[in-house]
């Protein structure tokens, strides 16, 4: 899946592709999220804080498998 840099101090790329979202982590770990419609990838992106989002939003909210 191909990922989009972004600024953020916890996340380096995010990617999403039909339900689900891969972020890569600045630690060099890949996650894969399923089940994530668009509009959740949609308002990370535009989140002040992504990291902030990412904890609150999606963490804890979607299965996820860890690719790397």
């Amino acid at each position: 899946m191909n990922r989009q840099r972004v600024e953020s101090s916890c996340l380096r790329s995010v990617g999403h592709q039909g339900t689900t979202l891969e972020l890569e982590f600045h630690s060099g770990s890949v996650y894969r999220y399923l089940g994530v419609p668009p509009e959740v990838h949609r308002s990370l992106l535009a989140a002040p804080s992504l990291g902030r989002h990412f904890h609150q939003h999606i963490r804890d909210h979607y299965p996820y498998e860890r690719l790397t």
